[in-house]
């Protein structure tokens, strides 16, 4: 078959054009939509390279305990999910390019200065500070840089694409954040075998100061009417009592919280466990990263036509009882294959649940009030680092002191259970009730 003939190809008794699909994909979005989306890929892999480390990092390297790790974790994860709520306000105000501009500096900065901490060449330029709240600076420090990333990324996505590509432009968005969340990892593994963790910060600090390059050469504004309104500081803060006094919304939220307190366990313990148990050479940023990255990837779309019927509140439901048995397949027996299967079981979890997350949020959503709720979808991953990333390191820090390291999954099991029982009674007494089709 002559290559002219392979222009088109048979989809389900349709003739498809290859040539004019990708012509269609290249008018449905601006340059600049491209662009966004190659930085985030780069601010994914510098954020996911560095977060596979950090427990190692900062028990290893700098001589925290497992519990302080935590809550140094919890705090730099915390404001990096949190503050984007006000962040954003400052990239409408200033322009996506300009908060680009600060947020790759920033990070550049941020991550170069908590990987120096842990260099020797800086012990005498640290010597006089305490470590534990030098450290606590620096990674509020970046917080503050990560805040502009998701607002300026998804209104760019926003404004760059149109009605009809822009679904197609947020599932490149997403597509590429696992990408990052897996490539990011694995660079992170090479360069901690090579030259040890403080260099990954540099790796991930070398990642941001090369986008903010690319944004200053190659970004390029894109107005539109919906970035004409800018919300001050006053209307965020109004919105947020608005957000607040919403009973149902925000119990719904901290249920969720549960289920992202057992997700970033995949940082905050596996690493732990797998070095201190299984194999203290064992390439565990690749083990999660591919195993849960990975697994999304892959299946993410075929998981999404075989789940597209079931109901929001049971697809939600079904998704936290399958991501639940994450901790129940590894405390059968720890081993570096079930803890994979475990991460896998999770990401399938979450694949059949999220895309119906920002589904039922807009249900619960009053009238009118539907892209303001949605603005607070990230707050239950900020609530789980907030507390959950201190109480995984507590947890396995005191089971580890007891000798009986096998509790830790225990207690996780009981919390993916109880997330999944407090989701099944919300659904009967509080959830949306779906109008059957």
């Amino acid at each position: 078959m002559c290559l002219t003939k392979l222009r088109a190809i048979f989809f389900k008794g349709k003739v498809v054009d290859i040539k004019s699909q990708l012509q269609n994909l290249k008018s449905g979005f601006h340059k600049t939509f491209w662009v966004a989306n190659v930085m985030e890929l780069f601010e994914r892999l510098a954020y996911y390279g560095q977060q596979i480390v950090f427990m190692i990092y900062m028990r290893n390297d700098l001589g925290f305990s497992e519990a302080e790790a935590g809550q140094l974790s919890g705090m730099f994860g915390g404001l990096i999910y949190l503050l984007p709520i006000l962040g954003g306000t400052l990239a409408d105000k200033w322009g996506f390019r300009k908060a680009f501009n600060v947020a790759f500096t920033v990070l550049g900065l941020g991550y170069f200065l908590i990987g120096s901490v842990g260099m020797s060449s800086f012990s005498g330029i640290y010597g006089g500070f305490s470590q534990y709240w030098l450290m606590m600076a620096f990674l509020v420090f970046t917080a503050f840089g990560g805040s502009f990333i998701k607002p300026s990324v998804l209104g760019t996505v926003a404004v760059t694409s149109t009605p009809e590509t822009k679904s197609l432009g947020f599932a490149i968005y997403y597509w590429l954040v696992n990408a990052g969340a897996m490539i990011g990892p694995t660079i992170a593994y090479f360069v901690r075998d090579s030259f040890g963790n403080q260099f990954v910060y540099v790796v991930s600090s070398i990642s941001c100061f090369a986008m903010l390059i690319v944004n200053i050469m190659m970004y390029k504004e894109v107005k539109s009417p919906a970035t004409e309104v800018v919300e001050s500081f006053g209307k965020k803060l109004e919105n947020l009592v608005v957000v607040l006094a919403n009973f149902k919304f925000m119990i719904f939220l901290l249920i969720y919280s549960l289920y992202w307190i057992i997700f970033w366990q995949e940082f905050i313990i596996v690493p732990y466990y797998i070095t201190d148990y299984i194999s203290a050479s064992a390439p565990y940023e690749i083990i999660q990263s591919w195993s849960g990255a990975g697994a999304i990837i892959l299946l993410q779309i075929p998981l999404n036509r075989l789940t597209k019927n079931i109901p929001t509140s049971k697809a939600i439901l079904y998704g936290f009882a399958f991501s639940s048995l994450i901790w129940i397949i590894i405390g059968i027996y720890p081993s570096i294959p079930t803890i994979a299967a475990g991460i896998v079981a999770f990401a399938i979890g979450e694949m059949v649940q999220a895309p119906r997350y920002y589904e039922y949020i807009s249900e619960i959503a009053p009238p009118g009030q539907q892209g303001l709720f949605q603005g607070y979808a990230f707050l239950p991953i900020a609530i789980a680092r907030f507390v959950g990333d201190p109480l995984g390191g507590w947890l396995y820090q005191s089971s580890k002191a007891a000798g009986k390291p096998e509790l830790v999954w225990f207690a996780l099991i009981g919390i993916g259970v109880l997330a999944t029982i407090l989701m099944w009674l919300y659904n009967k007494f509080l959830a949306v009730k779906e109008v059957a089709k």
